[in-house]
């Protein structure tokens, strides 16, 4: 990765503190600029995605996660605006359905990977299993595993498992040619704050606005400290996290896409080159279409 991502990026095998990464940084780039580059960069992102498509080798799974507001819905709209929607998946994980508790709690997450030659968007993720149920272990009762029949057994040794669970997921997934992005959106107590007002006052923003999430806001601190354990246990060199400060939305944007756009120039793709017998057959095959009343 460049210098300029390296920055964002959370150390694999360290443990991190989320008050050392900014909320707010937007280093010496000016709004407008910013804005102006990101479509520049949106325009390489089109064309690394043609060349992920034509080479049917690769895969790209990009993860979103974040506190109520911080802009993960457009985000993703902004960024990804500019690829071919044939190539791109998003999925929007909600409260796991009585189907879904059938199963482990990878499963569903499992079924919404991108294809070889896709690039999968998920907006929360299998990260859900180890954010908001650390802070209302109560859910964890609905997977009825065996042995966790009462909360005060969710204890540390539960979750020193499931993050290696999601270690060895994500391993697995790497090494069967999936580059995995995963993205913090660190964005203020206090930004957060007037961004929810905003959907209060604004009336077309109503629909956005939930009682639950004043609910959730009051246990920030829980939040905060989950969010912290989990990105100390699962950023890796193959499946890193970064941490993107969010208070300045059109910075946000910018810096995820750049990270984006790193991964692939890292990957070096190419489009792939016609068998020689194919080639030496290309004049011919134009000749006969020419030659066409």
């Amino acid at each position: 990765m460049s210098k300029d991502t390296d920055r964002f990026l959370a150390p694999s095998g360290r443990k991190i503190k989320l008050k050392d990464f900014s909320t707010n940084y937007t280093g010496d780039i000016d709004k407008e600029v910013g804005k102006v580059t990101l479509e520049v960069v949106k325009e390489k992102l089109s064309k690394y995605q043609e060349t992920l498509y034509a080479g049917n080798s690769h895969s790209v799974l990009i993860i979103f996660q974040a506190m109520d507001a911080a802009g993960k819905d457009s985000a993703i709209s902004h960024v990804m605006s500019g690829l071919n929607p044939q190539g791109c998946q998003v999925f929007s994980f909600k409260t796991p359905t009585a189907n879904e508790y059938e199963h482990d709690f990878l499963w569903r997450h499992y079924l919404a990977l991108p294809q070889r030659g896709r690039i999968g968007i998920h907006n929360r993720s299998h990260y859900e299993n180890v954010l908001v149920c650390k802070v209302h272990p109560e859910y964890i009762l609905n997977e009825r595993i065996p042995g966790y029949a009462e909360t005060k057994k969710v204890n540390d040794d539960f979750w020193k498992a499931r993050y290696e669970s999601i270690r060895n997921f994500e391993k697995h997934l790497t090494e069967n040619g999936t580059i995995i992005l995963k993205f913090f959106l660190h964005v203020s107590e206090e930004e957060q704050k007037e961004r929810l007002i905003e959907r209060i006052n604004d009336p077309s923003k109503n629909w956005k606005f939930s009682s639950a999430d004043l609910t959730e806001r009051d246990l920030w601190k829980k939040y905060m400290s989950a969010y912290e354990e989990a990105i100390s246990e699962t950023s890796t060199e193959q499946a890193p996290w970064y941490i993107i400060p969010a208070d300045k939305k059109w910075f946000a944007r910018l810096t995820i896409s750049q990270v984006i756009e790193q991964a692939f120039k890292d990957l070096n793709l190419k489009f792939p080159e016609l068998p020689d017998e194919e080639v030496a057959k290309l004049e011919e095959h134009k000749e006969k279409l020419q030659a066409e009343a």
